[in-house]
């Protein structure tokens, strides 16, 4: 016999990596009741990822745990390009990306990330529960699921379920979404290793040899230093063998020997992508909707970026009558998965050229370690060409131009330059007698309505929380922008507010007459 488990509630999240703790967060901030579930024993595990983007660390800023991430990680990482007898000084800080109150890439663990979300969550009352098998569901008016905990089976019901269980997804098989795509021939060998030798702290180091890319990190678990690069696949599971690691380290100029090699593992590598994101109320989100390789950081920061996606709309869909809802679910899927499309690409890309093993990347990899050294300042001169670069990495320059939820009325003009679809860019702004940045005024949870000088707006509010209403002096005009939970961009009008109460209606959010 099954035994019944809890209240119905709004969202049922399974996995309690960074995208399902995300998802948890992002919901339960917009008023979802959720609860999150994970098949592991406890938290703790070694760290995959180790770089939070700028517009990951922009869709967190209004759920409180900047500060504690910043703490933990490096906000200006530096960087010494290993080429050959020659070390080049990289400094991304230097760049600092525009319009944007995070100009930089941070270098932080994983697991600390983790660590901050499920704090986060705790003090709002809502903890992981550990050792929770989910094996299957029905659809019932949303989702009964079936869940294995110590070895009682329970039931769980709720309006919605969220796959964020991983490449292997339960959730996803038991949906019957294919998961399409290929495993490269290539595996990723991570390893904490001491060393001895000419090597400096707390900077990362990157070496280049024909057969690939070797990254030295300075954020070790088991040790003070990571190591990772692309290697063929080690058919015989033996351990890591620290003569097969040096002699990487010495064809990567990487002047250290190693003492020891305290932990290490090697991760399979994949290109994939769920066929499709929904079936019903069931969403995937993270590695369970898509896997790329590690080239360019891309993973966790996607994951973040779906959850910021999804987790606002579950909790403002739960709300909403009928079938009310359906054009509010269906664009999940709809922004969300020709991101991962691109993505893939670009990292298929990357790495390709950082681990392919054919003539033409392994000759441009001789190339560039040969005479790389002088080109790389000139580089780092260009910097329109880099900074477009970096915000393509960054995940800056994603859009939902063609998402169901965007709106825009071309007629008038104004103050925003991007335009609906686009990610609202910072700038100083005058609200309320006071100059303050933008990003610093939509950094709570609500969906923010951006009011120029001379724009009227009679409905007064009762608040319900989802909504914030903002008459920016520095903006002359008569139009109005609606930015959405995630910072994109809903609605944009140069003329008045016609259509902006039908947006927030369609997504949940109409003002409230009082």
């Amino acid at each position: 016999m099954i035994a019944p488990d809890g209240e119905p509630l709004d969202v049922l999240i399974v996995g309690a990596g960074t995208t399902g703790l995300a998802a948890a967060l992002f919901a339960h901030d917009y008023g979802a009741h959720v609860r999150i579930i994970d098949r592991r024993p406890d938290a703790p595990r070694f760290s995959r990822a180790f770089l939070v983007q700028p517009r990951t660390l922009e869709v967190l800023r209004p759920h409180g745990v900047i500060d504690e991430l910043l703490a933990l990680g490096d906000p200006s990482p530096q960087v010494h390009l290993h080429l050959r007898r020659r070390c080049v000084p990289v400094r991304p800080g230097e760049l600092r990306l525009p319009n944007t109150a995070f100009p930089n890439f941070l270098l932080v663990r994983q697991a600390d990330v983790e660590a901050v979300l499920r704090r986060a969550l705790r003090n709002r009352g809502v903890e992981v529960e550990w050792e929770s098998q989910f094996t299957s569901y029905r659809a019932d008016k949303g989702v009964v699921c079936e869940v294995t905990h110590h070895g009682v089976r329970r039931q769980i019901a709720a309006r919605f379920l969220i796959g964020c269980d991983g490449s292997t997804s339960t959730v996803r098989a038991t949906a019957g979404i294919s998961w399409d795509g290929a495993a490269y021939p290539r595996e990723i060998l991570l390893a904490d290793v001491e060393l001895d030798g000419d090597v400096q702290p707390g900077i990362a180091h990157i070496g280049l040899h024909r057969q690939g890319l070797l990254f030295l990190l300075p954020t070790g678990e088991a040790a003070q230093w990571r190591v990772l690069t692309a290697q063929p696949p080690n058919r015989t599971h033996t351990p890591t063998d620290r003569h097969h690691l040096q002699h990487l380290f010495d064809r990567a100029h990487l002047h250290a020997h190693i003492t020891g090699i305290p932990w290490s593992e090697r991760v399979r590598v994949q290109h994939r992508i769920a066929s499709r994101y929904r079936r019903g109320p069931v969403f995937l989100a993270g590695d369970a909707a898509h896997t790329f390789s590690p080239a360019g950081g891309q993973g966790m920061n996607t994951g973040i970026q779906d959850a910021a996606g999804l987790g606002w709309k579950l909790a403002f869909a739960a709300r909403l009558p009928g079938r009310s809802n359906a054009t509010l679910l269906r664009s999940y899927a709809a922004e969300r998965r020709p991101v991962a499309q691109q993505v893939l690409l670009l990292t298929h890309l990357l790495f390709w050229a950082e681990a392919g093993r054919g003539p033409v990347p392994s000759l441009l990899r001789i190339a560039f370690s040969s005479a790389g050294a002088p080109l790389v300042p000139l580089l780092l001169r260009r910097r329109r060409l880099l900074t477009y670069a970096v915000q393509l990495l960054a995940q800056l320059r994603r859009h939902y131009r063609h998402s169901p939820l965007t709106v825009e009325d071309a007629r008038g003009s104004t103050a925003v330059a991007a335009p609906a679809g686009e990610r609202i860019p910072d700038e100083e702004v005058t609200v309320n007698g006071a100059r303050q940045q933008l990003h610093h005024l939509i950094a709570t949870p609500a969906i923010h309505m951006l009011l120029q000088r001379d724009t009227s707006w009679e409905v007064p509010l009762i608040p319900n929380g989802r909504l914030r209403v903002h008459r920016v002096r520095s903006w002359p005009g008569t139009g109005t922008v609606i930015v959405r939970p995630d910072g994109y961009i809903g609605f944009r009008s140069g003329s008045g507010t016609q259509g902006a109460t039908e947006w927030l209606t369609l997504v949940g959010a109409s003002p409230t007459r009082s």
